[in-house]
């Protein structure tokens, strides 16, 4: 049984302004993160960080096995699997504040690094293109999750959500989109640069003044010693020796583009939208809704492109639901066979 009080204990976000002044817990951290996991004074992404573990993935495209980086559920729960994708360019560290309280309801929740990006060991350095990145995900999920999962995407993540279950769709139940980035035309122009371009590009996504920038523009009123906090955590895993040419090839590849897939989703799909997005505009939100097939949006107010972060107790109370809603209506149509 779901235990779905547990959404009341959010994580409080003061917390995370002011973990600064406190003494930071000594976490055991996975040997394979960049020495600079130490720096991070958010308690929530340190625990998290300290759950980081890398499982063997094998692909058709390369030779080698990819050691992949996910976290894995601490919790068995009869219910579908919850899997947590992120965004563009970051890591499982985005869900360090929802993840907690989707465990605590009594949820089987993996949070996954989309190949290219997180934690992963990309020395042998695969294609990162969207055709290797979906065929990572499916045989991750094939060997270790093993049954329909609920497949959340935030931001990028919802066009890697869509691509996914467009293509199996037999590994995806339902699916949840958070402030989804699918009406971009890949990487447009991008994929055009010269491969040196490219890297100049690239060097200034991983610069600490252009993250902090993004943070401003992502969340609302967080404070200064929060926001540089969380620009170490979101820039972690730039510290990587491969990082820059993951990263390159994916431009490069040409990107997502999944505008002509929306219409051929079959999944019921709940859309979550921070009202202030000044990234995406929830008016996106809006046209996202009419073009699914099966679909129902929440809103939230005072909150920006990233709601798991900023709003984490809405998110999850908002799959909760989601989640009971779904299984009443699957009990109902058991009861009539």
């Amino acid at each position: 049984m779901l235990a779905f009080t547990a959404t009341t204990t959010s994580p409080p976000l003061v917390s995370t302004a002011t973990g600064a002044r406190l003494k930071v817990s000594a976490e055991k951290f996975p040997s394979f993160l960049p020495k600079q996991v130490d720096n991070i004074k958010d308690s929530f992404a340190r625990k998290l960080a300290s759950r980081i573990e890398r499982l063997p993935v094998h692909v058709g495209f390369t030779e080698n096995c990819i050691m992949s980086s996910v976290v894995k559920p601490s919790v068995q729960s009869n219910t579908s699997p919850v899997v947590l994708l992120h965004g563009f360019d970051s890591s499982c560290l985005e869900w360090r504040y929802t993840y907690p309280l989707l465990e605590e309801a009594g949820l089987e929740t993996w949070a996954v690094d989309i190949l290219g990006w997180g934690f992963s060991d990309l020395e042998r350095l695969p294609p990162c293109n969207v055709a290797s990145k979906r065929e990572h995900f499916y045989q991750l999920w094939k060997s270790y999750i093993k049954r329909p999962m609920i497949l959340v995407g935030p931001s990028l993540g919802a066009a890697v959500a869509i691509d996914f279950a467009v293509n199996h769709p037999e590994a995806v139940q339902n699916l949840v989109l958070i402030d989804a980035s699918v009406y971009a035309e890949g990487t447009g122009n991008l994929a055009n640069l010269p491969r040196i371009v490219a890297y100049a590009g690239v060097y200034l996504l991983k610069s600490i003044p252009l993250r902090f920038y993004v943070n401003v523009l992502a969340f609302n009123g967080i404070s200064l010693s929060t926001s540089i906090d969380w620009t170490n955590v979101g820039r972690l895993h730039c510290l990587f020796p491969w990082w820059k040419d993951a990263t390159v090839d994916f431009m490069i590849s040409g990107g997502y583009n999944v505008s002509a897939q929306i219409g051929q989703v079959k999944q019921k799909t709940l859309i979550i939208w921070g009202e202030d997005d000044q990234i995406v505009g929830n008016k996106l939100g809006v046209r996202l809704h009419c073009e699914l097939p099966d679909a129902i949006i929440h809103q939230i107010p005072d909150c920006g492109h990233l709601p798991h972060v900023q709003r984490p107790s809405s998110v999850a109370k908002l799959i909760l639901e989601f989640i009971r809603e779904n299984c009443k209506v699957e009990a109902r149509c058991l009861s009539h066979h």
